[in-house]
């Protein structure tokens, strides 16, 4: 179990920051950028999963809410892993928290959701509900994360399944924008190609 005292230590006014191992990185540091950004979308997360508890209780409503607590474990895993010094992990043989398991469990999900859905006919704006609206910028931020973890490979291998993981994961979120409109019944907003060149916007 993991203790903390003291939230602030004022070592990183100058902008550096240490890797869990105690490696000291710039706080711009590609690997500082990539569990950042998994931070980031672990904290969007909790969003939708606070939207998603404002639903009528029930039965789907709380499976969904299982499936996303799981999701924001293993983000915090992920982000774990990101955060550890490689020189550190290879010394201290530190095995990696994503596993192919995990990819796995993720692609379980989508199929099962996926056979409620009826075939997409356009691309989905966001938007339709507080809880698919905040999956979707799950999405967005989940691609983001699987940038910045690709820019920080090219310095720094990561895991096998780290990125196969994120990648998936931002997938998963797509789904799940779709699912929320059918079975939480939010609206599925689809895009409509050249609809919005002259629209009717005058009030008066």
């Amino acid at each position: 179990m993991v203790k903390i005292n003291k939230v602030y230590t004022k070592k990183g006014d100058k902008g550096k920051t240490r890797l869990v191992g105690g490696a000291l990185v710039a706080k711009d540091h590609p690997r500082v950028e990539a569990y950042g950004t998994v931070d980031e979308l672990n904290s969007l997360v909790g969003t939708a999963r606070c939207f998603n508890g404002q639903k009528k209780a029930a039965k789907r409503r709380n499976k969904f809410d299982i499936i996303l607590q799981v999701i924001q474990q293993w983000l915090f895993d992920l982000g774990s892993e990101l955060a550890t010094d490689p020189a550190f992990r290879k010394k201290k043989d530190i095995p990696y928290s994503i596993t192919e398991k995990h990819v796995l469990w993720l692609e379980e999900v989508m199929d099962a959701m996926n056979e409620e859905l009826k075939p997409l006919e356009s691309f989905i704006l966001p938007g339709g509900g507080p809880v698919s609206s905040s999956i979707h910028q799950c999405r967005t931020v989940c691609r983001r994360a699987e940038r910045r973890m690709l820019t920080l490979h090219k310095k720094e291998k990561l895991s096998p399944w780290a990125i196969p993981f994120i990648n998936r994961l931002s997938d998963t979120f797509f789904v799940f924008g779709r699912w929320v409109g059918q079975s939480l019944g939010e609206q599925e907003v689809l895009w409509e190609p050249r609809a919005a060149q002259n629209p009717d916007w005058r009030w008066k």
